[in-house]
């Protein structure tokens, strides 16, 4: 299946909701550190309901140990910056989807060891900034999947 990396997220419901999608697509999710919450936070526990597994969750103390951690998977930028559009790629079992912050999207140096070709993005209409970041999980998960038929839904 995929994984879905958090970059230094900052707001404890939308984490809780991506916990729920990560349980309800079959990824594996990833936090990388610094957090704007903690992960007992009552906001985080209320999105995530009942689908809030940590055991499918992984944290990391920064990029660079998250990097060692997913050495030799691709990791997708999921980012506004994005060279492509997210249909324009071909998905494959393991791919790491990685997003940014709500606040700050991701770091110069993080985007900058992403081959261009690798990073991807959601259309938009002009003069907009983003959406929201677990709708952005959402369509970019659902479109990986899609492309995989749907492995392992019933």
């Amino acid at each position: 299946m995929f994984q879905i990396a958090l970059f230094e997220p900052r707001i404890a419901p939308n984490t809780g909701n991506i916990m729920r999608l990560a349980a309800n697509n079959g990824c594996r999710l990833h936090l990388i550190e610094p957090l704007g919450f903690e992960l007992d936070d009552k906001k985080v526990r209320r999105a995530g309901l009942d689908y809030r597994d940590l055991e499918n969750t992984s944290r990391h103390k920064d990029y660079q140990s998250f990097a060692l951690a997913m050495e030799g998977q691709r990791i997708i930028a999921c980012t506004t910056k994005g060279t492509k559009n997210y249909t324009q790629i071909s998905y494959q079992q393991g791919d790491v989807l990685l997003f940014g912050a709500e606040t700050h999207g991701l770091a110069h140096e993080v985007m900058q060891s992403i081959e261009p070709e690798l990073r991807v993005r959601i259309p938009m209409q002009e003069n907009n900034r983003s959406l929201n970041l677990s709708n952005s999980v959402a369509i970019i998960s659902y479109e990986a999947w899609r492309q995989i038929d749907f492995k392992g839904a019933v």
